[in-house]
């Protein structure tokens, strides 16, 4: 049996190729709407981010997901990412990687 091949995104932040499971997908609507995509489904422009918190603080400072997904993102958005980011890293620290399918 072959292994099976991990899926790889780019991290808009560090510009770094790494597991999916190991990003959370931020997506763009048609309507311009900016949101966390967690289940990576969701249809319209899409954006990764690592799941550490310092990425998104940075990601945050130099408005890169504003870039990414050429909309404007607004601070608030910014606050939400980061407390989804810590939670989904408790999680994982906690749980370990059950929840990944």
């Amino acid at each position: 049996m072959k292994p099976r091949k991990i899926p790889m995104r780019k991290d808009v932040v560090s510009n770094e190729m790494k597991p999916k499971k190991e990003m959370v997908r931020v997506v763009r609507s048609k309507e311009g709407e900016v949101a966390i995509d967690p289940t990576g489904k969701k249809s319209g422009r899409g954006a990764y981010v690592s799941l550490e918190p310092t990425a998104v603080e940075e990601a945050a400072k130099k408005h890169i997901l504003d870039k990414a997904l050429n909309a404007t993102v607004d601070d608030d958005f910014y606050s939400e990412l980061l407390a989804y980011v810590k939670h989904q890293k408790a999680r994982k620290e906690l749980f370990g990687d059950k929840n990944g399918k």
